[in-house]
């Protein structure tokens, strides 16, 4: 940095700080004890000052600098929780804290799960102080850089297109890759819904549901799907 642009940074530090001191409550990873908001500032700081070179004088500072910002605290989170997390917490097929449309319960009978324990939990464990499933709702807002994961479920994918009848797809598709409720699916395809009812929905999607699971059992038991 040459000694203007230093200048210049060193008269805007105090614009700096508040800036990331207005974001200490999106640092709300507790549990990761070795990495507080001091230490966020500190790293953000330092971004900031990297990159002062390639800012515009002709451009609002405070805009630039709050992008800058926004950047880093996803990053931190992503780099620090998101690349360890187990892939259900990103999976359409997961329903609520532990359940999973295809397996009922988020586990190893899952291939993508059990590749998760194997390979990556003992570092999840060893980065997590406590468990932080209370801050599922950060890392869902995240966005996913785990290029494992997306290929595992592109791969599922293509492979339940080349083996479901058109119904099964069109199911699979309005349910696991859009992310439609039960009842949305019912309407798209004009199947009978009733609330009131004890299943929820109606009984023909419940079967061409079982139907699309076993299929995908069986596909990835057999190891049909590149994982």
């Amino acid at each position: 940095m040459n000694k203007k642009n230093k200048e210049r940074f060193e008269k805007s530090i105090h614009l700096i700080n508040a800036e990331i001191s207005k974001r200490k409550n999106k640092w709300t990873l507790s549990a990761l004890n070795w990495l507080d908001f001091e230490d966020v500032s500190q790293i953000i700081r330092f971004h900031i000052y990297k990159k002062w070179e390639l800012y515009d004088v002709k451009k609002p500072m405070l805009p630039w600098i709050n992008r800058i910002i926004s950047n880093q605290i996803k990053n931190l989170i992503r780099n620090n929780y998101g690349n360890y997390a187990r892939p259900c917490l990103r999976c359409a097929a997961a329903i609520g804290e532990n359940g999973c449309r295809i397996y009922k319960n988020q586990n190893s009978d899952c291939p993508m799960f059990k590749n998760w324990y194997k390979t990556k939990k003992n570092a999840y464990d060893l980065k997590m102080a406590v468990s932080i499933e209370d801050h599922s709702f950060e890392i869902n807002n995240q966005p996913c850089n785990s290029s494992d994961i997306k290929r595992a479920s592109e791969n599922l994918h293509i492979k339940m297109r080349e083996i479901l009848k058109p119904i099964e797809w069109k199911v699979y598709e309005l349910l696991y890759i859009n992310n439609k409720s039960e009842e949305q699916v019912c309407k798209f395809l004009n199947f009978k819904y009733d609330k009131n009812a004890k299943t929820a929905y109606n009984k023909q999607l419940r079967n061409i549901q079982k139907s699309i699971i076993k299929k995908a059992k069986e596909s990835l038991a057999n190891g049909e799907i590149d994982l």
